[in-house]
Order: structure tokens, then sequence, then C-alpha cells
């Protein structure tokens, strides 16, 4: 069978750093251009200003990665949609729910596979602990996801627009995982955001969660303040259990006893199963941590803080 012709549609770092080598790896796509301002692209490989140079000019495509930011997805991946092209959108797969709807319409009418990535519910540890917390009583949870946004977006001022998502950039990564291994619906109750003064999306947030699977409480503390290392850590108490997914959702502990979850890992995990999805012809839309978030700055108490300077 031949491979999926693939582009990649905005060439910066987590295209180059984990798109690029997961594309090479997996035997069932073949990538045969990029879409990039920049002009960038691997060696050997043609690159185009636009989707509509590509789509005019360049070599024929079946499939494209969206990994621009999240303001600018929509139009190209309805853009995309349109040509009839299977279209693989990195997290977030926009910036209103309205937009994500409207694709999965297109999509359909087009007979093409529309796949919302979620990389950190790939990581094997995540699955080994939505199998093992499936149908349990969560007695509580809680969720701490620190960074140093100097280190993480150095200069990238498109994170405190409206639409840059703040805080919640990383943050809806860790709603990604508790949303992928509760074991039921989690509603958001209340939350607090934390704008700097001199910006437009939040640099902290605290998220008050609930969920008839849950019996306690369930939180959730996102801040771009930390230094020192980063904490991307999930507690879950349920069954006498005490579980722990650390580093992003890498590692799985259980009662303290670090266990081990084969599997492909985040970005060959996304490929593979977008392998499937085109093979098929079919669609995979996860729009919960998106929701969550919106109903976070829907609900959230506006706090400013001190102004933030990078």
């Amino acid at each position: 069978m031949a491979p999926i012709r693939i582009a990649i549609v905005g060439y910066g770092k987590i295209a180059q750093d984990q798109h690029v080598p997961s594309i090479a790896a997996n035997g069932s796509f073949e990538l045969v251009a990029t879409v990039s301002r920049s002009s960038g692209a691997p060696e050997g490989v043609a690159c185009f200003g636009s989707v509509e140079d590509l789509l005019a000019s360049g070599p024929k495509v079946d499939a494209v990665a969206i990994c621009t930011p999240p303001s600018v997805r929509y139009d190209i991946a309805r853009t995309c949609l349109d040509a009839g092209l299977h279209s693989l959108l990195e997290k977030p797969p926009g910036v209103t729910l309205g937009e994500c709807e409207e694709l999965v319409r297109i999509a359909a009418a087009k007979g093409v596979s529309l796949f919302t990535t979620w990389h950190a519910q790939y990581n094997p540890a995540v699955e080994a602990a939505a199998e093992r917390l499936a149908g349990k009583t969560i007695d509580a949870m809680r969720i701490v996801w620190r960074e140093d946004v100097r280190e993480w977006h150095p200069g990238q001022q498109w994170i405190w627009a409206p639409g840059g998502f703040g805080v919640f950039d990383p943050g809806i990564n860790a709603l990604s995982i508790a949303s992928k291994i509760f074991p039921g619906t989690l509603i958001l109750r209340g939350a607090e955001l934390l704008f700097p003064a001199n910006r437009d999306t939040p640099i902290a947030a605290r998220l008050d969660l609930t969920s008839p699977a849950a019996t306690g409480a369930v939180t959730a503390e996102f801040d771009w303040r930390h230094s020192g290392g980063e904490a991307w850590n999930i507690e879950v108490e349920a069954a006498g259990e005490m579980l722990l997914l650390s580093e992003g959702g890498s590692h799985l502990s259980v009662g303290g006893q670090e266990l081990v979850a084969p599997g492909h890992g985040e970005y060959p995990g996304i490929y593979a199963h977008f392998a499937e999805l085109v093979a098929g012809a079919k669609s995979h839309v996860d729009l919960a941590p998106l929701r969550l978030t919106a109903d976070a700055f829907l609900l959230g108490k506006r706090i400013e803080v001190e102004a933030f300077e990078d």
C-alpha cells in the first residue's frame, strides 16, 4: 500500500522535534512538503508559503498535520478539509468550540478524517492509568501543573494575546490527561484566573471540578511563575489506592511503586492512530479538554496580579 503523502503546516519547534521524526519512523507516511512563512523544511522537502500555494503548485498531498498557533488554525484546517485532505490538528484543536464543531461538520461532509490530537493522552502511562481507574469511584484528584513560562515560551507573545490560552496552553495538557483517565464526565464548578496587569491571558489558575464518579474534591492548579524545575503531576485516590502520574504523564506509580507501561510513546502513538483513521476515513474528535478550558474562562473569577515581562 502506498504511503500517505503528508504535509506539515507550521514548521515550528513542535513540528521539528516531534512530528518530523515520528513521520519518518512510520512507514505509513511520507513527508512531501511543509508550509511555513520562514521557509523551513527538512532537507529535500519542498516548502510553501501558504496552504493555498501548496494546493495550487505543490506535490500531491493526502493529509496535513497542522501545527500552527491555535489562533490561525481554523481557517487553515477549513481550507485543507475543503480540499479533501485528512487533517491532524495539534493541541488545542481551535480557540473556540464553535470552530471545532464546524470542522467536524466539514470533515463528515467531505468524507475525510479529522483528528484532534492531545499528545499527553498517548503516553503509555496515561493509558495504563485509564485502564486501572475504569469503573472506579474517585475519592479525590489533585492536578498540579507548574513551570517557568520564560523557559517554555521565550518571547512568544501570541500566548498572551486573546486566543493564546495563557497558562492553559500547558494546563490543557493536564486536562486532557484528566479527562482521559477519569471514569466519568468532569464538570467545572468554579475557577480563579490570575491575569498579569499587562496581559490578556492568565499566568496562573485554580480550578474546582466535580463529577458523578467522584465523592471528594477534584482540583487543578496551573502556574507559569514556577522556577527550579517543572511539576507536572496528577494524584488520584480511588479504591484505597494512591495513583500518581508524574512528569507530564510519562510515569505511573501506585502506592509508591512505579509501574512499567509499554507502548508507542506520545507522537509515535499519535501517528499510528492517524494512519488507522485515514485508512478507514474515520475521525477522532475529543473536545473535552477544550470544553473544560472554555468553561474556566466562562466561570472564572478574574484576579489581577503584578505585571509580567519576559
